[in-house]
């Protein structure tokens, strides 16, 4: 391919697609190269290092998180939408979770993301200071739950290297943790209603549940704030 037909946003959107298949270790120029019909050196021409190519591609998926309308609804409304979308751009893209441990990240999709964040928890009453803390709050929240799922891609990946059955052998790994719960009562009554598999697992709704509560919690503490009598 000649180098003028290949650009920095065909390489990016490219490397989304191999990450999404084959995770952070999947990434080489060299398959990238591949999948874009180029050579491995043409690539340099528009992205320099590999640690810049990650970080541009992180930078990308966090455009796909769609920005609720702060005009048209209420904060909690508008907080939890922003939320759910990021939960679900980060379980459409496992290896995010994991470049935020091994990659500097940064740019403007996620600059985008960050300022409504304050936004919302601003209009809901918190001072700039307090609404920091809240967006934060939740952004752990957020990426803590798609860690499971996220983490789960990338063992079956690894668990299914060189032709071994990856779910095989999780399947018989949720079997020897089930027989281990057997021993603590309360594990042992779990148990007596759920599979194996689903004992592994998060009970469902999960991230619904916790996201309600983290609210709640930011509901409570604004009521009682107002209650306060003024300086």
């Amino acid at each position: 391919m000649p180098r003028d037909t290949l650009t920095a946003d065909r390489i990016v959107r490219a490397a989304i697609e191999l990450l999404d298949e084959e995770g952070l270790d999947g990434l080489n120029m060299r398959s990238l190269a591949a999948r874009l019909g180029s050579a491995a050196t043409a690539i340099y021409w528009h992205i320099k290092t590999k640690d810049e190519l990650v970080r541009l591609a992180s930078d990308a998926v966090w455009l796909e998180v769609e920005q609720p309308d702060l005009d048209a609804t209420d904060w909690r409304t508008a907080a939890t939408a922003q939320a759910t979308a990021m939960h679900a751009m980060l379980t459409r893209h496992p290896w995010l979770g994991q470049a935020f441990g091994s990659h500097l990240m940064h740019g403007p999709g996620q600059a985008r993301f960050d300022d409504l964040s304050l936004a919302v928890y601003e209009k809901a009453g918190f001072s700039p200071a307090d609404a920091d803390r809240a967006a934060a709050t939740v952004f752990i929240f957020v990426l803590g739950s798609a860690l499971g799922p996220a983490a789960e891609v990338s063992l079956k990946r690894r668990l299914g290297k060189n032709g071994a059955n990856a779910e095989q052998r999780m399947a018989d790994a949720m079997t020897q943790a089930a027989e281990a719960a057997e021993a603590y009562p309360r594990l042992r009554a779990r148990l007596g209603t759920v599979s194996a598999a689903q004992y592994t697992a998060a009970p469902d709704d999960s991230f619904a549940f916790g996201l309600r509560a983290i609210l709640d919690g930011f509901e409570t503490r604004l009521a009682a704030e107002r209650l306060l009598p003024k300086e």
